[in-house]
Formats: structure tokens, sequence, C-alpha cells
């Protein structure tokens, strides 16, 4: 797996936004999670809710069901805390507050990664489906408009055969029947 598809497996969508939990970003830079957390209370005015949230309980429990954190929350062992999400923005902020070279890199390839998801999203967008349907089916309505308008150019050979052959079929109708002959045979016909 590529460094940028091993990215896109660590964005998650909670509460409707496109986030990086802080436990994934501490390992792909390549520090403690810990380190990371207090790097960010440091400067925790760079941080509004819009760019970095502290996961819920029922959060944190809807990832754990997904394998995401395996131990849960433990004085033990595993998260001791509810860990934070970043937003694409607060991932930018925070690009700022780590400065080592694996940080600039990493910080790289995940503002790769969010856009490429964003051109995934655009891409297979309804209003985006909606116009190609629209081409489509404009496309095929001036198909069949042109099949109907040859279908309806009949040249003069053609309609005049077909005036022909409608009158001899109404000259055979019109035709009184002949009277009827004796037939062949031993039996009479009853008068």
């Amino acid at each position: 797996m590529n460094e940028l598809q091993l990215i896109q497996s660590k964005i998650y969508e909670i509460r409707g936004q496109k986030v990086m939990l802080a436990r994934d970003l501490a390992e792909l830079y390549n520090v403690t999670t810990s380190n990371l957390n207090k790097s960010v209370k440091r400067n925790i005015k760079r941080f509004p809710a819009d760019f970095m949230f502290q996961l819920t309980k029922s959060e944190f429990d809807a990832l754990r069901e997904n394998l995401i954190f395996q131990n849960g929350t433990s004085k033990w062992g595993g998260t001791r805390k509810l860990p934070y999400a970043f937003t694409e923005q607060g991932l930018a902020m925070l690009s700022g507050l780590l400065n080592s070279d694996i940080a600039i890199q990493v910080n790289i390839n995940i503002m790769r990664a969010f856009v490429t998801i964003r051109q995934m999203i655009t891409e297979n967008s309804p209003l985006k489906r909606l116009s190609t349907l629209e081409k489509d089916f404009n496309a095929l309505k001036q198909d069949l408009e042109e099949i109907f308008a040859d279908y309806n150019d009949i040249n003069e050979d053609t309609r005049a055969q077909l005036e022909a052959i409608n009158l001899t079929l109404a000259e055979l109708q019109a035709k009184p029947k002949t009277p009827s002959r004796r037939p062949v045979g031993f039996i009479r016909p009853k008068e």
C-alpha cells in the first residue's frame, strides 16, 4: 500500500466531516500521541471547534466497534482519554506547529489525500451524474427525432405506389359480388 492510500485509509467521516485522529497523525509524524496533544494544547487558540474537536463517548465506541481502537479506554492500556479529531483546516494549522522534515513531508501527503478524496466526491456527485444523464437523454432524443424524420420522408414514388395500392383495395371491396354459380356435384342448391 503506498503512502497516499495509507493516509486515505486513516481519514474517517465523523459529524459529517472528513477528519484524521490524533493517534494516526502521531504515528505518521513519528511522534507520540502525548507529544502531539501537548503541542496542540500549547497552541489551543489556533484550533477552533471547526478545526479540531474531541470525540464523544458514543463516537469513540462506534470507532472501537469498527476495530479502529481495539483496546478502548482503560487505566491499564489503550487510549486513556477520548481522542482528538482534526479536520482538513486543523491539519493545515497543525503543519505550522510541527516543523520537522518528516512532519512537512507527511503534511504534503495528507493534503494530497484530502484533495484526492474531494475530487472523488465531486466526480461522483449527483449533479454531475444528472448532467451526464441529461446529455445522454438529449442525444437519444436527437437520434429519435432524426429516425422519425427519416421515416416520415417517404419519396413521391413510394407515396404514389401506396396510393395505388389503397385505390385497388378500395375497388376490390366496392365491386358487387358475382351471382352465385351452380355448385359442381350431385347436390342441388335449395331455392
